[in-house]
């Protein structure tokens, strides 16, 4: 029986058999209604409360209804056409069911031509959406579903084809690019993101960061054009004219460059479209410059004194007072705090030279978030050298400009025949490289059959970067000389350098004068197996990183090669005043001695300056003193823990470090006993008084 029943007094029944709902879609449906009114009535059934009604089937379309009535657009006691069903509580249930269940939606092809339908009857995009109930980039995706070039629609229509591939193909609204990309990929497995990489060659997202430098409305002003995903984020938007944005973006950082380049006076500023400069400086065959360290200000200097005196009265008034006081505690926080600025001070931020300024340069690049910078590092065509005066400051010296084949030029472009086809026609620039990579992964597949000729390759390739580092060898197999974390020419020479050196006098370099790089190849593979080991293991050795980087610790691996080489660090390296003792404080250098030779031995330095104590342990650590056998054997063996290649190495290899609490005990965990008169003596072999033995150490 058919009735008009009041908006207000209509409630859900408890029987519906719908319990979940989509708020969203709620939304939609109520502007739907608000447009077109109540296209189909409810079944509703009396309720327990006097004139109150129960909606078993149409609940979707209350809700809807309510939310309009919210919106104000309706009045409550609105009446809608009902149908009043009168039924037990079972035969409602399965009324509410079979209204649920036997309900089909539209396929997603049908629901494009019905909004093409509407588009085509003279009504925009947003008054169809409003219609509806809908967001307008709703609407608009249908719309680009129905204008999909047609084999690809007659597969969404058909179901050979899902939803969510059909929305990858309409990623882009040329039909060329998508009937190109359907033939790749009609016989493999579903993939949209496979299908959006494929349409999306050639273009750049609006958030990549030259798009976000040059800016949306300077790239569509010069004729740039965007096309919208609308099955996706914002984000996914492709920019298509990839020359345009070039262009603008290359104006823009050059005319950058040039502005940057006057004000800093560099010799140059290369301008970079990317986020880093990595390949650009390999390409330009560029060497990165490592700075001089700056020189110490008399400030400074005079600071350094000043910081090392206040630290020798703290460790004097340290001896007199219990370690767990208050007052021990300060002065080791105020140890700390001096002993920190004395580093700082004593490594002061490395300055440009003045003669270097006009044969350097940096790099400008593009952040990710679409701005300009300038890359901290100074690069230059030439090898920069430094030089140590008189005064024993390190400055920048002599310039070399890099010799061998190559001398730092771009790769030359693609040659006839392989850049040119049938009829002497020259390639696409995709073509060429598309068939670049097809002919490289022949090669590749050849060569896994012949591991010889492969490790023969690889080795030419290690060594052939030594002779000639500018030469293009056409692998990216290469051991590059690591950049240190300090000036090499500033650290201290030791056994371990001059081993290195002759290690490369040795080598045969007489394969490595061909001027060719295919002549070099074949005749470093006449050389014999024992001549190639040695460029392999010099090659590898040479590129070992002193660090996993400028913050870090070491790399693990350093110790595993260290155990397996049975390495003893003390056999190669021992401490001097200039490569140690000179670099650690005075209370650090006690602690030391300590250990080597007890508190005893500790106590005599004490009163002692750090430079004395410094020269004395020099020659103590080289086995240069005459002492007991034990105390000898110790100070031979002792590296700082810096230097051990240990796995289960301590966690702090500060030098500067406190002492552990173990640190006076012996290899069979027992106290040392206290070194009353050590047979210690001076360098011409007489005894030493106690009471000089008190005074000094013997050196």
């Amino acid at each position: 029986m058919q009735e008009l029943i009041p908006l207000n007094k209509l409630q859900l029944s408890a029987n519906n058999v719908r319990k979940t709902h989509d708020c969203q879609a709620d939304e939609q449906l109520s502007h739907d209604i608000e447009a077109r009114g109540l296209l189909q009535n409810l079944i509703v059934t009396k309720a327990k409360k006097r004139g109150q009604f129960d909606v078993i089937a149409g609940g979707r379309r209350l809700r809807a209804m309510t939310m309009i009535v919210q919106r104000g657009a309706w009045d409550a006691d609105r009446t809608v056409p009902c149908m009043l069903l009168v039924a037990s509580d079972a035969e409602i249930a399965e009324t509410s069911l079979a209204e649920n269940f036997q309900r089909l939606a539209m396929t997603p092809a049908e629901e494009c031509r019905a909004f093409q339908h509407f588009i085509s009857q003279d009504e925009d995009t947003r008054a169809v959406a409003k219609r509806f109930g809908l967001t307008t980039r709703f609407v608009e995706g249908r719309l680009r579903l129905a204008a999909l070039a047609e084999p690809i629609f007659e597969a969404l229509a058909s179901g050979d084809l899902s939803l969510e591939m059909a929305k990858a193909y309409a990623s882009t609204d040329q039909h060329a690019v998508q009937l190109r990309v359907y033939e790749q990929m009609r016989y493999y497995a579903n993939n949209p993101d496979q299908v959006r990489r494929l349409i999306a060659n050639g273009s750049t997202r609006g958030t990549d960061p030259i798009a976000l430098l040059v800016g949306e409305e300077a790239y569509t002003a010069a004729g740039g054009r965007i096309e919208r995903d609308l099955f996706t984020d914002a984000s996914e938007d492709r920019w298509t004219d990839i020359e345009i944005l070039q262009q603008l973006a290359a104006a823009k950082l050059e005319a950058e460059a040039a502005r940057l380049s006057e004000e800093t006076g560099l010799g140059t500023i290369w301008p970079v479209a990317g986020t880093s400069s990595w390949q650009a400086a390999r390409d330009l065959g560029l060497n990165r410059v490592t700075l001089p360290p700056a020189p110490l200000t008399q400030e400074a200097t005079a600071r350094i004194g000043e910081i090392e005196q206040r630290i020798e009265a703290i460790c004097g008034g340290l001896k007199e007072l219990d370690e767990e006081s208050p007052e021990a505690a300060a002065l080791n926080e105020e140890y700390d705090r001096l002993d920190e600025e004395m580093q700082d001070l004593s490594n002061p931020t490395a300055e440009l030279p003045g003669e270097w300024k006009t044969e350097v340069g940096r790099f400008l690049i593009v952040t990710t978030k679409g701005e300009m910078v300038l890359e901290p590092d100074y690069h230059s065509e030439k090898h920069l050298r430094m030089e140590r005066g008189e005064d024993g400051k390190v400055t920048g010296g002599s310039f070399e400009t890099p010799t061998g084949s190559g001398s730092g030029s771009l790769p030359a472009k693609p040659s006839a025949p392989e850049a040119t086809g049938p009829g002497g026609k020259a390639y696409s620039a995709r073509l060429f490289d598309e068939l670049a990579v097809q002919r490289r992964n022949i090669l590749a597949a050849s060569l896994l059959g012949d591991p010889g000729l492969a490790l023969d390759y690889a080795i030419f390739a290690l060594a052939d970067g030594i002779l000639h580092s500018y030469d293009n060898r056409g692998t990216t197999i290469k051991a590059p000389r690591p950049q240190d974390p300090v000036l090499d020419s500033t650290v201290p020479k030791g056994m371990a350098d001059k081993i290195i050196a002759g290690a490369y006098e040795a080598l045969d370099k007489g394969w490595g004068e061909h001027k060719s790089v295919v002549e070099r190849f074949n005749a470093f593979r006449d050389l014999d197996d024992d001549a190639k080991a040695t460029w392999i293991a010099y090659t590898v050795a040479t590129s070992i990183e002193a660090k996993m980087g400028y913050a870090s610790g070491y790399n693990p691996i350093h110790a595993e090669l260290g155990m397996l080489l049975e390495i003893e660090p003390a056999a190669m390296w021992r401490p001097t005043s200039e490569n140690y003792f000179d670099r650690i404080n005075k209370g650090s250098i006690l602690d030391l001695l300590k250990d080597v030779g007890g508190a005893e031995l500790s106590n005599r330095y004490a009163a002692s300056k750090k430079a004395e104590i410094s020269g004395s342990c020099e020659k103590l650590f080289a086995g240069e003193v005459i002492v007991e056998d034990a105390i000898k054997e110790r100070a031979l063996a002792w590296v700082p823990a810096a230097m051990r290649f240990e796995l289960d190495g301590p966690d702090d290899l500060d030098p500067e470090a406190e002492p552990s609490d173990d640190a006076d005990q012996n290899d069979d965990g027992g106290a040392d006993d206290e070194v009353t008169n050590p047979d210690v003596k001076d360098e011409l072999g007489t005894e030493i008084t106690d009471a000089d033995a008190e005074a000094r150490v013997s050196a």
